[in-house]
Parts: C-alpha cells; sequence; structure tokens
C-alpha cells in the first residue's frame, strides 16, 4: 500500500481528474478482492499526509513540529502548567524517549524547563515559560486559521469522524 501512496498526487501538484485511491479499489476488486478495507485505509493514511502538510506548515514559522506543540498544549491545560515527564508520555501516547527528546528541544528553545519533583526524588517535572505560552498562542492562531487542515467537513461531520476514528482507536486498545 505505500507504493500507492507515493503515486498519489501531492497537493503541490495540482488535482487529478479522477480519485487515484477509488481507481485502485476498483483495481484491486478486480484482482485480488473486496476494495472496502483498502480505499477507507489509504484514504485515512492519504488525509494523514494532507493534515500533516497543513499543520506542519502552519507550525513551521514558530519552529514547532506537531509533537512539541502538542506537548505545549498539554502544559498550558495541566492546572499548574507543569506535568511529570511520565505523565506527559502517557497523555501524549509517547515512548518515554520521545518525550524526553521534544521536551530537550522545548528547553533548548527556552518553551520549557524542567524542575524536580518536590515529593518523588526520581521524578523530573516539566513547565511551561512565558515564552513558550507566547509561542503556543501564536502556534494555535495558525493552526486554528487553517482548521488544522481538515476541510471540506461541517461540525456534524467531524463530530461522526472522531467517533468513527474514536471506534478503531478503541477497538485497538488505544483507550477504554
Amino acid at each position: 500500500m505505500s507504493a500507492l501512496l507515493a503515486s498519489l498526487p501531492m497537493a503541490q501538484q495540482g488535482p487529478l481528474p479522477f480519485d487515484p485511491i477509488d481507481r485502485a479499489a476498483e483495481l484491486w476488486a478486480e484482482r485480488i478482492g473486496p476494495s472496502s478495507t483498502m480505499r477507507a485505509v489509504t484514504s485515512v493514511m492519504r488525509v494523514q499526509q494532507i493534515l500533516l502538510s497543513a499543520v506542519d506548515g502552519a507550525l513551521k514559522p514558530h519552529n514547532l513540529t506537531f509533537a512539541r506543540y502538542e506537548a505545549l498544549v498539554l502544559l498550558s491545560f495541566a492546572r499548574a502548567r507543569k506535568l511529570p515527564m511520565r505523565v506527559m508520555g502517557e497523555r501524549l501516547q509517547l515512548h518515554p524517549t520521545s518525550v524526553t527528546n521534544i521536551v530537550d528541544r522545548l528547553q533548548a528553545d527556552g518553551l520549557v524547563r524542567r524542575t524536580p519533583h518536590p515529593t518523588d526524588r526520581r521524578a523530573t517535572l516539566v513547565e511551561i515559560t512565558p515564552d513558550g505560552v507566547a509561542r503556543l498562542e501564536g502556534a494555535t492562531k495558525s493552526v486554528t486559521e487553517v482548521d488544522f487542515g481538515l476541510v471540506g467537513l461541517d461540525e456534524g461531520d467531524k463530530t461522526v469522524l472522531f467517533d468513527l476514528l474514536g471506534r478503531i482507536r478503541s477497538a485497538s486498545g488505544d483507550f477504554h
């Protein structure tokens, strides 16, 4: 399937006069068998590429990746604007090494600071700085201006999409 995705047009090349995923599904059905799952999965993966491109483009002027942006959002939502790194990993659903890399980069940019946990010597807290809050505000304005790349859907459609994707995530063990 990755070869199929690689052959799909990117947004900057302009739209094709036909849906290449639909055409691939027709060929799949002729040569392999039922194509509804392949068509749906390939569409989700293509939409992921579109969304990542839109979000990355909106965040680039703020020198943020989506992972670093998510970490700043998470910290800004915390009551004290700080969380243990372990909790960040759980909430962001990331491996501890990935959280460490994200925090390292945010700290190098002055957007977060590490502090010792007051009651657990083994834990480190990560706190968003005033510069982090300011960067987050600008980045949030940018991603919301492009609607996170999720164009073509009304609010009801977005709710249905979230519910459908949530069913897949839950059935896969992502959450209870």
